[in-house]
């Protein structure tokens, strides 16, 4: 499968200078890794782990403090590639929506309130589109059609839509220009289960159609069980473990990944979940060694002093661990939802 991202040694700081005092976040770490067409990558990881200021960079929405220091993120798209840490705002510009557009978390916080629907389609999408008028409006129609949306919601204002029908206007807004590559961040949050299932199904659909490739991002990892190819798990601000989805429910190679799984609730199963001692680190001053080891069960002197680096250790799969071997197996529940995952 050919890649559309290569990420190669990306490190990406917040940079910050108080009254003399520089002070530097490491957000991104040292994240190397790829995602190839028409595959859906998932990222999961706790909050504070460094998964938005991932996708910021991904996304080419960079603002100070936050820096890139190193690496590269390059896309590969048909026309040609483009490497987003060398890129100019021009270059940037002729690509974002057209082949790179974003399914923003939180649909009140994209959609304009004092907008009607149809208006904020002309914002998104016309001039990427090249389009006006009746032919614009025709090529909006069409894909709310996919959207299953009546296009009578182009006159009505975002307050007028349940957050179903509004989480599906910010897919639509995304998917219009029918883009290579798609980056979701938290889409389903806030949504019952009933509707997330929709909207999971939805966003599948549309990327099979459009054969575009996406990067979803949750820390649910029930939804990634559902809709991802492929899972990286960060923590820490670095990739700590990749496997493709059945692989890493199945039989995961990190302890943290191990845990984030354990986690999840099953039916029929009353037992109290384990819960995971201590709390990810500062990442302005970061431990040693594994950033994992204050809170892993497993950690050795080893870990306490040397950085374990991200090495295969199965067919598709990547652990940065020092005992991956010594990952225990996980439940027969984690291995139900490896085995259900499409």
């Amino acid at each position: 499968m050919a890649d559309i991202l290569t990420v190669d040694r990306l490190k990406a700081y917040y940079l910050m200078n108080y009254y003399g005092v520089r002070r530097e976040v490491r957000a991104v770490d040292d994240i190397s890794m790829s995602i190839g067409r028409n595959e859906v990558y998932g990222i999961a990881g706790e909050s504070s782990s460094g998964k938005t200021s991932f996708i910021k960079v991904l996304a080419a929405a960079i603002r100070p403090p936050l820096r890139v220091v190193d690496g590269h993120a390059t896309y590969h798209f048909k026309d040609g590639s483009i490497d987003l840490t060398q890129a100019t705002p021009a270059q940037i510009e002729a690509i974002r929506w057209r082949k790179l557009s974003y399914i923003m978390q939180g649909s009140m916080s994209v959609l304009n309130p004092v907008r009607k629907i149809g208006k904020i389609f002309e914002d998104f999408a016309s001039r990427p589109l090249g389009l006006s008028g009746t032919d614009f409006r025709q090529r909006v129609v069409g894909h709310l059609d996919k959207l299953k949306l009546d296009p009578r919601i182009l006159n009505a204002y975002p307050h007028e839509l349940s957050g179903g029908m509004r989480q599906r206007v910010t897919i639509g807004l995304a998917t219009v220009c029918n883009p290579e590559f798609m980056i979701a961040d938290e889409p389903t949050t806030a949504l019952d289960v009933v509707v997330q299932k929709d909207v999971l199904a939805l966003i599948k659909d549309l990327q099979r159609d459009m054969g575009s490739s996406i990067v979803f991002v949750t820390h649910d990892m029930a939804v990634h069980a559902n809709i991802a190819d492929r899972v990286g798990i960060i923590y820490a601000g670095r990739l700590v473990e990749e496997a493709p989805t059945r692989t890493l429910f199945a039989a995961p190679r990190h302890p943290y990944t191990a845990h984030l799984v354990a986690s999840l609730p099953r039916i029929g199963d009353t037992t109290q979940r384990p819960a995971l001692d201590g709390r990810p680190p500062n990442l302005a001053d970061p431990p040693a060694g594994c950033r994992f080891h204050p809170r892993c069960p497993l950690a050795i002197d080893k870990c306490k002093t040397e950085v374990p680096p991200l090495v295969e250790v199965g067919p598709g799969q990547r652990s940065a661990c020092w005992r991956w071997r010594d990952v225990e197996p996980l439940t027969p529940g984690a291995s139900r939802m490896a085995e259900a995952h499409q």
